[in-house]
């Protein structure tokens, strides 16, 4: 594994780590998220690490500046959430979302690969050294060197755009800004996440999701933007109103939020593809070139089953525990238009 800045330093580390069993159910998405999500439960065990997984009930929250006519006493675990709620409804059935940290999953996966004989190589890929026809992957510049390769997964999230200038056909990888904060709050909190509809004392309408984590903490994200990935992932900072933004939110939620510590502000990019969907698959007319990105908000969630499938293509030349025929990145190739 080749890696530019820190293991986790994008959004593998800051995500919110939110996984759901049927919510990708209506997209080509739906089988890849069922098979991600009950490995998750399964490597939680397997790995022999922390990866802060656990099961959680999931809850639609409204809540506002002004106080609310309807405030119903909570006396299901949720009284935390004394701000002026106007509604509280459960989103999904028992045993059907869960959270994991996804820093502390990070990097039990690279452990777990390091301990089975992977390496990991600090440096800058600046290309994919191919052939002489060009139909052949033979390793991957890193740094004014080449290390030898037979096949290449290009797996850099907003990043795998880049690759565009070594290897013709792929489609175009972008970006979307996330922000979020990390919150240690003034006393403890439920495990239950939330999806929230907010409006803030100046009357704008907010939709901050909140994520309270096994170590206590809690992490709020939102405020999501369409500003340009930079070259360099440690150069990403959070916009200061994306952040206040966020702070108020949580505490109109909770006074224990908005008594809370602030711990973490910070931001990443998640991977997006053109038509929405993952792009996993062998690159077109490459022979070893292959490309796994595009996850958007999901990336957490569909890991696993991911790295299972793309291994068992690249091992044994066809995925056998979910079909990635919808998230073939041949689909783009076949839909040019040449004028």
């Amino acid at each position: 594994m080749v890696e530019k800045g820190e293991v986790a330093c994008a959004s593998s580390g800051k995500a919110g780590g939110f996984l759901a069993l049927d919510w990708n159910d209506s997209t080509a998405v739906g089988p890849l998220a069922r098979l991600s999500y009950s490995l998750h439960k399964d490597l939680a065990q397997s790995l022999g690490a922390d990866t802060g997984y656990r099961e959680v009930r999931t809850f639609s929250v409204a809540a506002s500046a002004k106080p609310s006519r309807r405030k119903a006493a909570r006396n299901d675990g949720l009284g935390w959430l004394d701000g002026n709620i106007g509604q509280v409804r459960e989103m999904a059935e028992e045993g059907t979302t869960a959270q994991v940290h996804p820093e502390k999953l990070t990097r039990a996966f690279l452990n777990s690969a390091l301990n089975r004989g992977a390496t990991l190589v600090r440096g800058a890929v600046q290309g994919i050294a191919l052939s002489a026809d060009g139909k052949r992957v033979e390793g991957v510049r890193v740094d004014g060197k080449t290390l030898p390769a037979k096949s290449v997964v290009i797996a850099m999230g907003p990043w795998s755009g880049d690759a565009t200038r070594w290897i013709p056909g792929l489609p175009r990888i972008g970006g979307q800004k996330a922000h979020s904060i990390l919150v240690r709050p003034s006393r403890p909190v439920g495990a239950d996440c939330l999806f929230a509809q907010v409006v803030t004392s100046s009357g704008e309408r907010k939709e901050p999701e909140v994520y309270p984590r096994p170590d206590g903490t809690v992490y709020v994200c939102g405020e999501s933007d369409d500003s340009a990935v930079p070259d360099d992932p440690l150069s990403i900072s959070p916009r200061a109103d994306a952040m206040t933004a966020l702070r108020e939110a949580g505490g109109l939620i909770s006074s224990a939020l908005a008594e809370g510590t602030l711990e973490a502000q910070q931001a990443c990019f998640l991977p997006t593809s053109p038509d929405g969907l993952p792009v996993l698959g062998r690159v077109p007319g490459i022979e070893g070139a292959y490309i796994a990105s595009g996850h958007s908000c999901w990336g957490i969630l569909n890991a696993p089953a991911t790295g299972k499938a793309m291994a068992e293509l690249i091992v044994d030349g066809a995925a056998k525990c979910v079909s990635l025929a919808a998230f073939d990145p041949a689909r783009f190739k076949a839909h040019r238009v040449v004028h």
